[in-house]
């Protein structure tokens, strides 16, 4: 599967989501989503939506209300190896494993 390459802005949208999800039990409106992230409109929530869907890191039920659900994209194999580099190397080298996780989306903490 190739990495999915996610913008600031719709890693900023799959975050709220998931801690919304956490906390609330179910999934934000586009709405919360807009006010949760100080987004100028609801279309501007559905575009991201829809591009995030279209790159396969989430899921929605057409017609169903509060239907949001990550997809997993991470790619924990590549968070297993990222780690394993990572216990033995330089300062040098971790910072960039760093970068490059950052770059990829991935949880390296």
């Amino acid at each position: 599967m190739k990495p999915v390459k996610l913008t600031k802005k719709q890693l900023a949208v799959l975050d709220f989501i998931q801690d919304f999800t956490e906390e609330k039990g179910c999934s934000p409106s586009y709405r919360e989503i807009m006010a949760g992230l100080g987004l100028s409109s609801v279309s501007a929530v559905a575009e991201h939506v829809e591009n995030l869907v279209a790159k396969g890191v989430l899921a929605k039920r057409p017609g169903e209300a509060r239907s949001l659900e990550i997809l997993n994209w991470k790619h924990e194999e590549t968070v297993a190896l990222f780690k394993a580099k990572m216990a033995d190397c330089t300062e040098e080298e971790r910072a960039v494993l760093m970068r490059a996780g950052e770059i990829l989306g991935l949880d390296l903490e």
